[in-house]
């Protein structure tokens, strides 16, 4: 929000400097974010008459001038190289000493090819006023040498730029910055009340609104004879200071109520609507043409504004250019509105349309304010554009916006950490506008503001579904009750000056400090340092990535497209982080450094919404060691780097599975899923796809892995019972048994270990046979059992009965023989 100081005094009686009112701002929570004063960034440059022009002896394309620049600078040689330096011209002048804002540069006097030079003679866009010219700036004549040249200009005039939180669109006007200001001691607000316009005739255009969810109440009034124009230059000064480019009287009317009290408003040619009607109502898939010539399709969730023709503006945002005012125009239809805030936000969004009428609809504006915004421009129009006005004409109604809040003092220090006097708490409150209903020692109540839509509002809380609803209401009521209450604390608060709360620490509730870490956010740090342990090195990546390159690895919903990304290759939210893992081996690889080992602990996005996610890969070879050529990366890392991960986040190992459905980015035949049970997937490994690192021209083997941390069931809370440790030795037993080749190893082991649990404590697989001397279609799989007996040693028939359990087992489950 920017706004002149001079601006600034039209609404406020103060004599406080920038400074002081910069100060204050910030102070109040009106955060200044820049100050730009062209009068003290010109302030060297003065009027200047060229006396004299003659050529320069020794160029064709220099002159040589006599300047008169007043006091000091009576006559001064400046050599000049615009065409149309000539005598009798009034310019700009500027001494040595000056800085160019366009240039950088500082002028000093010198020499030019043999001539002295004292001086400049600037145009406009040597001062940051204007755009490129082929000469220097031609002042009126008559203007008198050796004036500021800024004071000539009325460029003396600060202009103040702020940063508005959403929840106070009454400071997004010049006269709300001041009703703060003046309620924080720094002037005082200067009264305003709009001069009533008597209606001359009955309206030839009336209003109809069909869809009052977006818009309960709607003004209008027709001017007709108008003339429309160029601005007078105090108001073209205005829009100009705040950034707008004026562009007739009746447009830069609009636009000087917009920021001026904060009240949108738009105007009508009627003589380029059909009907006598305009009807607020539903899109239904037009398609409009906005002011600034963009194409847009309605939709029903969109509420416009349509004549007998069809849509002429996007209520709230945008006018349409079919009704725009021209200067042939001759008679307008003011319309002054209220719009829902959440459907203006979802329709700019949508249509990506962005406009002052937005930015104010959609943080709320005034609500009993249109009558009088409506006389006001409608007096403005006449005093600038003559013609006579017609009757007001409506639809819907005021909405019931009347509000009251209570304050309890001692929640001011027991909440807020401020003591404050009842009285001058109540003081603060009034200068803000709002009226005491009641008051005594304990509290006060209040009338909330018309303008103040952020104070006892009714609020949705996000409560957890599965709370008891008894339990919900309450909070409920508590929130209903204590907000209002709240939000009447923060004004007292920030008008006595945000940086005089004193800053208290929480209390403790506890002498024993809790847990930093929660469980969940444990198990995340042990995964993190278990995979930085195998040698992965972490990184950070963007949330954003190419669209398809996002598509390669999962599903791209349009609702998790970026419309208005940061750059045109991040506009798709990731479905897994291997998507950035891949783009840094792809990186890597192009500069001589393919052998990497990467990892990322961050967020995917999918259909099902966000969730956290492990990913890791390894391309390349293995370093060289002596007797041990490099070895290419294979699936076998990327299975132990997961099954390690999950171990660090507290899976149980023992109840693991691995399947053969894959996602699609990794190669069909040389990679897994992890499962536990059936059902739960907690993570995938294996080689990424040949065509995958193709399509990028990695020609090094890649293997990956990802992991869903979220998904590992929270481990079982009991107490630890001291380790049962053995006092005999673990004795260990071979078998290789012959499947059919379509038997899972993890089948068998699995087989095998429940054999005799009592006494199992470990089976792995170390060998895996397919050749001639076994039948054609089937495989030898080499099993290792280790045997850990807790209260005695084994005998040599115990040891051949848990053999021969471990063979049936197998035989049951997987038709295994004994290989002969």
């Amino acid at each position: 929000m920017k706004f002149s100081l001079s601006w600034l005094r039209e609404h406020l009686e103060t004599t406080a400097t920038v400074e002081e009112i910069c100060a204050t701002l910030n102070t109040i929570g009106l955060e200044v974010e820049g100050v730009e004063d062209l009068g003290a960034t010109l302030a060297s440059f003065r009027t200047a008459r060229i006396i004299e022009a003659a050529q320069h002896p020794n160029a064709d394309r220099l002159r040589v001038c006599q300047v008169d620049a007043g006091e000091g600078f009576e006559r001064v040689q400046v050599v000049c190289g615009a065409p149309n330096a000539r005598a009798g011209l009034h310019v700009i002048f500027a001494p040595p000493g000056t800085f160019i804002p366009a240039s950088g540069m500082t002028i000093k006097a010198g020499k030019l090819r043999g001539e002295a030079s004292g001086g400049m003679l600037c145009s406009l866009r040597e001062l940051g006023l204007g755009e490129e010219t082929d000469g220097i700036a031609e002042l009126p004549e008559g203007t008198a040498p050796g004036q500021s040249y800024a004071l000539f200009a009325r460029l003396d005039d600060p202009v103040i730029d702020i940063a508005i939180t959403p929840n106070r669109g009454d400071a997004l006007a010049v006269r709300g910055v001041a009703r703060d200001l003046a309620a924080a001691g720094l002037g005082t607000l200067k009264p305003w009340l709009a001069d009533t316009v008597d209606g001359r005739f009955d309206s030839p255009i009336n209003w109809r609104i069909t869809f009052p969810e977006a818009c309960p109440w709607v003004l209008g009034r027709v001017i007709r004879g108008v003339k429309n124009g160029p601005s007078p230059d105090w108001l073209k000064r205005r829009l100009e200071s705040v950034g707008l480019r004026p562009v007739s009287a009746l447009v830069d009317i609009t636009n000087f109520f917009a920021f001026d009290l904060g009240r949108p408003l738009h105007v009508f040619d009627v003589d380029r609507l059909m009907g006598s009607e305009l009807t607020i109502c539903r899109g239904a898939g037009e398609t409009f043409t906005a002011l600034d010539g963009s194409e847009h399709v309605m939709t029903p969730d969109d509420c416009v504004i349509a004549d007998g023709r069809g849509v002429q503006s996007l209520a709230g945002i945008m006018g349409g250019a079919d009704s725009g005012v021209s200067d042939d125009t001759t008679t307008v239809f003011v319309e002054c509105a209220l719009f829902d805030p959440v459907t203006i936000a979802l329709s700019g969004r949508r249509h990506n349309l962005h406009s002052d009428a937005r930015q104010r609809f959609e943080r709320g504006v005034d609500q009993a304010l249109p009558p009088a915004a409506l006389e006001a421009a409608t007096r403005m129009i006449l005093d600038l554009c003559g013609g006579e006005a017609g009757n007001v004409v409506s639809a819907g109604a005021e909405p019931a916006w009347q509000r009251q809040a209570h304050l309890e003092f001692a929640r001011l220090e027991t909440l807020g950490g401020l003591v404050e006097e009842p009285d001058h708490a109540v003081h603060l409150l009034e200068g803000l506008g709002f009226r005491v209903r009641e008051c005594d020692a304990r509290h006060v109540v209040v009338d909330v503001p018309s303008w103040r839509n952020d104070i006892a509002t009714p609020m949705l809380l996000d409560q957890q579904p599965d709370l008891p609803p008894a339990r919900a209401q309450a909070a409920a009521e508590g929130a209903a009750v204590i907000d209002p209450e709240v939000d009447l604390i923060e004004e007292v608060l920030r008008l006595r000056g945000l940086d005089s709360v004193p800053a208290v620490s929480l209390p403790v509730d506890n002498a024993v400090p809790l847990p930093a870490f929660t469980p969940r956010q444990g198990r995340i740090a042990s995964l993190r340092r278990r995979l930085a342990a195998r040698g992965l090195m972490e990184t950070v990546g963007f949330s954003f990535v190419a669209m398809d390159q996002a598509a390669e690895f999962g599903e791209t919903p349009a609702d998790l497209h970026l419309l208005n990304p940061i750059a045109a290759d991040l506009d798709q939210m990731r479905p897994t982080p291997l998507v950035n893992l891949l783009a840094a081996v792809k990186g890597n690889a192009a500069r001589g450094y393919p052998d990497l080992g990467l990892f990322e602990v961050g967020p995917a996005f999918g259909p099902d919404g966000q969730k956290l996610v492990a990913a890791g890969i390894r391309s390349g070879h293995s370093a060289r060691l002596p007797g041990h050529p490099a070895q290419p990366v294979d699936l076998w890392q990327a299975k132990a780097d997961a099954l390690a991960g999950l171990a660090a986040a507290g899976a149980a190992m023992e109840g693991l599975g691995i399947t053969t459905d894959a996602p699609s980015y990794y190669h069909p035949g040389r990679s897994g899923v992890i499962r536990q049970g059936p059902k739960l997937v907690l993570g995938h490994f294996g080689q990424l796809h040949p065509a995958l690192l193709a399509a990028r021209g990695i020609d090094v083997p890649v293997c990956a892995f990802t992991l869903y941390p979220d998904a590992v069931p929270e481990p079982k809370r009991k107490r630890k019972a001291p380790p049962a440790l053995s006092a005999f030795q673990p004795l260990k037993r071979d078998f290789a048994f012959v499947v059919t080749a379509d038997i899972p190893a993890e089948k068998l082991l699995k087989a095998v270990r429940g054999a005799e649990r009592n006494l199992i404590v470990a089976v792995s697989l170390f060998d895996v046979y397919e050749g001639d001397k076994i039948p054609a279609g089937h495989r030898s799989l080499g099993v290792e059992i280790t045997l850990q007996p807790m209260d005695r040693t084994l005998t040599d028939a115990e040891i051949e009965a848990v053999c021969d359990r471990v063979v049936a087992a197998a035989q049951k489950s997987c038709n295994a023989v004994l290989r002969g």
